[in-house]
């Protein structure tokens, strides 16, 4: 049941945009095991002038072409999941999109469990997917 924010520039073709957040949302589904129809993404498009970030990181070069990609989801994922979702993400946004691997920034935030959580209704849902 994650929530998804996507940040990129203005200037990334709508094709692109599709298929970044289809590699999360596969990613989320093969590493997190979320089901088909858990798809809840915003894509925020901005100007340059309102992304900021070094040329360079913790020995990770960036470009003028960042991906910011923020996952709100349930708590419960072993490391070894994050790490390898964090690898898929980036790994597929590269390998389908002009967007290189370096410029693909993750933040995962985890808020609890469902009871942090409404889908419609203002109610909280019986989520059997998601442990209590």
């Amino acid at each position: 049941m994650p929530f998804v924010r996507i940040s990129l520039l203005k200037t990334v073709s709508a094709s692109d945009k599709e298929k970044i957040s289809k590699a999360v949302h596969h990613a989320l589904m093969n590493e997190f095991n979320v089901p088909l129809n858990d798809y809840f993404h915003v894509i925020e498009e901005l100007d340059a002038s309102q992304l900021y970030y070094p040329e360079s990181y913790l020995n990770i070069n960036h470009t003028g072409n960042m991906v910011f990609v923020n996952i709100f989801a349930a708590s419960g994922r072993t490391y070894a999941q994050k790490e390898k979702l964090y690898a898929t993400i980036a790994g597929s946004i590269a390998a389908e999109t002009a967007i290189l691997i370096h410029d693909v920034f993750i933040v995962l935030v985890e808020n609890g469990t469902k009871e942090n959580w409404s889908f419609g209704d203002g109610k909280i849902q019986d989520i059997t997917h998601v442990k209590s």
